[in-house]
């Protein structure tokens, strides 16, 4: 019997650690997954454990001179300047020990969840310790090693005739995947991201499109700096339910970046809780719409582990297996396990109060300009 949704889980997903200043943790992933066991909404019998990928599907999509590139780095056998040309040992993605197996782990994750989905077991899954989506076919980028997001769809239409709706909700564009799928018809790509002009990786503009017989299937919005909850979501939802209508998916993966908050330290949007609330309800409803319910979910970028993060990956699983968000109080049981160890003070919901938004002068003006981004981008695709 197919069962609604998986979690993928291993306490292996926190090796992949580079250091402990780097703003990457992946202890997010276990504060998420306590958060949820603590609220009843993830139980033992949704958890499935991953297993790691092998070099042969790394390979799916990443050079093999790359693959072994990473693994001489792993292995402290790589010189500084033969390393940064595959963009290792950067500030970014600096090298750590056996770095190629665990990022073989979070690759291998989203590889197990891509195969229950297609086995039948579950309609649903999520695997949020994935979603390394800068990671290009010979360089590593932005705390990206393994692109796992182009690594399952590559998976996935080599063992099965489906077409992929990528969605990428990161406030970072998700350049790596875009690239890989450029030229392929079968697998469009939306990514709604922060404006290049101020942040990494600078790419994601409107005009790019695809190339090809890819031409037509790649799709940006890199709305303002500053942007709040309406203008995100209008966007968001405008762009996504007309693209799902256009295309047609077979099955959708989202990449749930938590860095479009107003509290993370390292981009300048403005959303609150609310746009993590509605954006796996809309991922739900196209899966069910378009995709006979399959949806795959992977985490991404976040940065404010504590008081953002876990809230957000949680409202992914809630949706997935309750159909519904989480309101009211966090669990005291897990605010009272983490708060000696959280540099700030936990929040006592899974909403935002009404005073966590800076005020912003410019809102009317960034919204308007939203909107025509979001115009502009219909133009191109011609499918207002």
């Amino acid at each position: 019997m197919t069962k609604a949704a998986g979690f993928i889980y291993t306490p292996n997903f926190l090796d992949y650690h580079f250091s402990e200043d780097h703003p990457f943790n992946q202890q997010r992933v276990l504060l998420t997954k306590e958060l949820l066991e603590a609220q009843s909404t993830l139980m033992a019998e949704d958890l499935v454990t991953p297993r790691i990928a092998t070099d042969e599907e790394i390979a799916i999509f990443h050079d093999t001179a790359y693959i072994e590139a990473v693994k001489r780095a792993s292995n402290g056998n790589s010189k500084k300047e033969r390393a940064q040309e595959y963009g290792l040992g950067t500030e970014d993605t600096p090298i750590f020990p056996n770095m190629h197996q665990a990022s073989c782990q979070l690759v291998g994750g989203t590889l197990t969840a891509v195969e229950k989905i297609l086995n039948g077991e579950y309609k649903k899954m999520a695997n949020i310790g994935g979603g390394l989506h800068h990671g290009f076919q010979r360089k590593a980028s932005g705390f990206c090693i393994y692109n796992d997001c182009a690594i399952a769809i590559k998976y996935l239409r080599k063992k099965a005739d489906l077409k992929v709706l990528y969605v990428d909700t990161d406030a970072h564009h998700g350049d790596g995947v875009q690239s890989a799928f450029y030229d392929d018809p079968n697998v469009c790509t939306l990514s709604i991201h922060e404006t290049g002009r101020y942040l990494f990786p600078g790419t994601g503009n409107v005009s790019e499109r695809g190339i090809k017989s890819g031409h037509g299937y790649s799709f940006n919005l890199p709305i303002d700096a500053f942007t709040e909850d309406d203008s995100f979501l209008e966007l968001y939802e405008t762009a996504l339910r007309k693209i799902a209508a256009f295309f047609k998916p077979d099955i959708i993966m989202t990449q749930n970046g938590a860095d479009s908050h107003c509290l993370d330290p390292l981009t300048h949007l403005c959303g609150t809780m609310r746009i993590f609330e509605k954006i796996p309800l809309l991922a739900a409803e196209i899966a069910d719409t378009y995709c006979d319910g399959k949806w795959l979910a992977v985490g991404g970028g976040g940065y404010d582990m504590w008081r953002v993060v876990p809230r957000a990956w949680g409202q992914v699983w809630n949706v997935m297996k309750t159909g519904t968000y989480c309101k009211g109080a966090l669990p005291e049981k897990w605010i009272s396990k983490w708060q000696n160890e959280s540099p700030v003070l936990l929040p006592k919901n899974w909403e935002d109060g009404a005073d966590i938004q800076p005020n912003i002068p410019r809102r009317p003006e960034i919204t308007e300009k939203n909107k025509l981004l979001l115009e502009d981008m219909l133009k191109y695709t011609a499918i207002i």
